[in-house]
């Protein structure tokens, strides 16, 4: 971009904005579809369940918005909502991890990348752990395993089913080998659970990538994603060059990797929590 175009552009942004002060019109009134660019009227993209009506491109959602979506009303009863990160290796890059930290909780209104607690869908009684990728891009470190693993506990129990909601960057570098650790950790867990008949529902949201895919996100008994969501371990320059070899379009979206049995079913968000109702069922018959 040149100068001139930078000048022009932050020209047209001021006189848009003075022209919405002087109309009293909400900046927040429209979004933006980022998939097809269509505009789209707030109220009715919260109607349609943060969908794209033109495109059906699935926006990402606030923990709180898909518990209101996906549980019955007043079910939800969080655990271990009170824990909070520590910068233990006193990590700072241009700011300590620390205040990353307060931040995140500042602006998310969570302590950490991932709520968890029972809930009941449609009568079902659950454990239910949902990722927020607003909290330092869902990125999973210490009080992320610590709070997967107590909600197996919980699960094992009160013998009741799991059902997480990925929607991570992978694992959170400021926490170095102990975020790896939760990889393991995670994953163990999912083994007590297994042992104990119970069922892990994992359900994968655009974007589920890195360790979080490597560990919990693709050990469900069964995955279910949602359309379009992008579900990877590595980018894929990075495999590209590892492996030498050219990958088609496409290959690390929810489609792709449903045509290739990674991922059992493929659910819109309309008819996701019916989805999840009819595995539920299935498990219990």
């Amino acid at each position: 971009m040149s100068i001139h175009d930078w000048f022009k552009r932050k020209k047209e942004s001021k006189e848009s904005s003075s022209v919405r002060e002087r109309l009293d019109i909400p900046g927040n009134l429209w979004v933006k579809c980022y998939k097809c660019g269509q505009a789209i009227f707030n109220r009715d993209l919260e109607a349609n369940l943060k969908v794209c009506p033109k495109c059906g491109y699935h926006f990402k959602l606030t923990a709180g918005e898909r518990i209101s979506q996906i549980t019955d009303n007043g079910s939800f009863q969080e655990i271990n909502g009170k824990i909070k990160s520590s910068n233990f290796l006193n990590f700072t890059d241009a700011k300590s991890y620390g205040k990353r930290i307060d931040e995140a909780i500042f602006k998310s209104s969570i302590t950490d990348a991932i709520v968890t607690g029972s809930a009941k869908i449609s009568s079902h009684q659950v454990a239910l752990g949902i990722m927020d990728f607003s909290f330092m891009g869902g990125s999973v470190g210490s009080v992320v395993g610590e709070k997967v693993a107590r909600l197996i506990e919980l699960a094992v129990e009160k013998k009741i089913p799991v059902i997480i909601f990925s929607a991570s960057g992978g694992m959170r570098m400021q926490e170095g080998i102990m975020s790896l650790m939760q990889m393991a950790k995670t994953s163990a867990c999912l083994g007590r659970l297994r042992e104990n008949r119970l069922p892990f529902i994992s359900v994968l949201t655009d974007p589920t990538t890195g360790g979080t895919t490597a560990s919990f996100a693709m050990l469900g008994d069964i995955n279910i994603a949602e359309p379009g969501a992008l579900i990877a371990f590595a980018g894929p320059r990075v495999i590209e060059q590892t492996i030498r070899q050219k990958l088609p379009p496409g290959f690390q979206r929810a489609e792709f990797l449903q045509e290739h049995g990674m991922v059992d079913i493929v659910s819109p968000r309309k008819e996701l929590k019916e989805t999840l109702v009819k595995t539920l069922k299935f498990f219990k018959d």
